[in-house]
């Protein structure tokens, strides 16, 4: 009997040994592990509403989303064109044509969203398909623009 608690007792310690905190393992994040990670996740929320499965119904809804999220890139794409003013001349020069045709793209985005608007509930899913690729492509052409942007210039 004592063989069997000694045998219970020792298998028991070397799972408690063997256990360690949740964290105990992880080093602690820095600030820009941090903001990186918080980045990476407002990507992650902003493409799950994009890419909702919205329904005829919730049209209304999927204009305004999108709307916002347009909103959002016509602000940042502001931001980054006043960082580019204080760049060098031929960064600056190139800089602004990469910002005019991603202006130009989301103009063109925008006028899908009207159709968007106008569609019934017979096109719906072909409109919100081709917006949404239109969509897709104008956020992988902003996000190359800004990590283009951050590289010559300074981190945005």
């Amino acid at each position: 009997m004592k063989a069997r608690y000694c045998l219970i007792t020792s298998l028991a310690v070397a799972g408690f040994a063997a256990c360690s905190p949740p964290d105990a393992n992880k080093p602690t994040p820095t600030a820009g592990e941090t903001a990186a990670a918080k980045f990476e996740q407002a990507k992650a929320e902003e493409a799950t509403r994009a890419a909702k499965d919205y329904t005829y119904a919730q049209k209304n809804e999927f204009v305004a989303n999108m709307k916002d999220d347009l909103a959002q890139m016509n602000q940042e794409m502001d931001r980054l064109a006043a960082k580019v003013e204080s760049s060098s001349a031929a960064t600056k020069d190139e800089a602004k044509a990469k910002l005019q045709a991603l202006r130009e793209k989301t103009a063109d985005l925008n006028k899908k969203l009207d159709g968007v608007k106008d569609s019934s509930e017979s096109t719906w899913d072909d409109v919100k398909a081709g917006f949404k690729k239109g969509y897709d492509d104008v956020k992988d052409s902003f996000n190359q623009a800004r990590q283009w942007l951050s590289d010559k210039i300074a981190p945005a």
